[in-house]
């Protein structure tokens, strides 16, 4: 059964909620079809498949792939919860430095496509929380790069003053220096 889809004030940016089959068993979730994307608009070949575990209150991100390496990224709550939020790095974006927020959790089954051109993170609301995300490129680490979370101009309300972050992600670049690769 064809995937529901809803488009977001950031152009590309797709909602996506697949059909779930539950009975006194349990459930069932197609969660990626390439003929049933593809009908959608979303016509990326994803090459990998990312999974991460996490404890309530750790923050990762804002995270993005410099071109050639540039990842569009078919995002899910496998278990427990998000705050996700994609910001718009595409110079000639009109949403450009713009950022979408949505929860995505295991209860929800909403998945998030974004094109290439965010930078992306995640805030877990719940222990245990398992995030999975298809790429549509291969990691490469010369290429990785982020943006400050809690940078003033983005203005990003992650509804948490002081999470748990890596040394890599308390380290980015603020909005003011940065200048897009897209």
């Amino acid at each position: 059964m064809m995937p529901e889809t809803f488009t977001t004030p950031i152009k590309g940016l797709l909602i996506i909620k697949p059909a779930v089959f539950s009975d006194p068993r349990g459930y069932f979730i197609e969660s990626y079809n390439q003929t049933d994307f593809s009908t959608i608009g979303i016509s990326d070949q994803f090459v990998q498949d990312n999974r991460s575990l996490s404890g309530r209150g750790i923050l990762r991100g804002l995270h993005f792939q410099k071109p050639p390496y540039a990842q569009a990224k078919l995002i899910q709550v496998v278990s427990g919860s998000v705050l996700d939020i994609v910001v718009d790095i595409r110079k000639e974006s009109e949403t450009y430095g713009k950022h979408f927020s949505i929860e995505i959790s295991g209860q929800n089954f909403i998945q998030l496509y974004v094109p290439m051109g965010f930078a992306h993170g995640f805030l877990t609301l719940e222990d245990n929380t398992v995030f999975s995300y298809k790429c549509a490129n291969y990691y490469n680490k010369a290429s990785e790069d982020g943006l400050m979370w809690n940078d003033p101009f983005l203005a990003i309300d992650w509804g948490i003053r002081d999470p748990l972050l890596s040394d890599k992600d308390r380290n980015f670049t603020g909005f003011d220096k940065f200048i897009s690769p897209f």
